[in-house]
């Protein structure tokens, strides 16, 4: 396994980390020599064997449950994290789309979209926040999407999400700045993932692509993994889109 300099001992906690990006990122991550505490919500047993593969290739992992939209019950779940140590690199990865054109979207889709993917950021982040500032030390990486950068149809509640996130990202990495914690969004296009399948054929992403094929996770995870290391210290409140050339 590879190993970054100064991350052995570094903790990561990837939101969402049981889906095709999020496994993804956590192998990355463990692979970068970071302990990575992989998150689910329902699909625990799917966390788990995650966190077993990657101990037993040589890594360290662990796996938790809660729901990100549940201010009290993730508040409860990552004070026994942190009663293990800080969290210096944060993955906000969860995230879930319910697609309708706007004029009719129910109440619930938009409500329930934005509370995963804005609030549940709020959720797991703010807790995290004071113990990574005293370690002067820190990345926080949200998961996004090219929809929050040039909008889709039948996702303005998912454009709304991200695109705020896109905002809290530029606010929160300049509060941060100078105290060695680095804050970005990695916005992906078409993802080869269980998620994206049966939503695009391969003719849409022939003309919705200009590369002509859907990215792969592991591309994710590679970005991911950078934006983590020490090498990307004086990268901070971007937005980097990897989408084949979408936009």
């Amino acid at each position: 396994m590879s190993t970054l300099t100064n991350t052995a001992l570094k903790r990561a906690l990837v939101t969402g980390g049981s889906g095709g990006i999020g496994s993804a990122i956590s192998r990355r991550l463990a692979a970068d020599g970071f302990s990575v505490i992989i998150h689910a919500n329902s699909h625990l047993a799917t966390a788990q064997a995650l966190a077993a593969s990657i101990v037993n290739e040589g890594g360290q992992a662990q796996a938790v449950a809660f729901d990100v939209t549940d201010a009290s019950a993730t508040a409860a779940a990552l004070q026994a994290l942190l009663e293990q140590g800080p969290i210096q690199v944060l993955v906000n990865n969860a995230g879930i789309h319910d697609d309708a054109v706007f004029p009719g979207m129910q109440l619930a889709q938009w409500q329930r979209v934005l509370d995963v993917s804005l609030n549940g950021f709020f959720h797991v982040t703010q807790p995290l926040m004071m113990p990574m500032i005293r370690t002067r030390w820190g990345r926080i990486i949200s998961i996004t999407s090219v929809a929050a950068v040039a909008g889709n149809r039948g996702q303005v509640n998912y454009s709304a999400a991200k695109g705020a996130l896109h905002a809290a990202t530029k606010s929160l990495a300049l509060e941060v700045a100078s105290r060695g914690i680095t804050v970005n969004a990695v916005a992906p296009g078409i993802i080869d993932t269980a998620m994206s399948q049966g939503s695009f054929s391969a003719d849409d992403i022939a003309r919705m692509v200009p590369m002509k094929r859907a990215g792969r996770a592991d591309e994710v995870a590679d970005l991911v993994g950078f934006l983590a290391s020490e090498r990307a210290a004086y990268i901070s409140g971007q937005i980097i889109s990897i989408n084949g050339g979408m936009i």
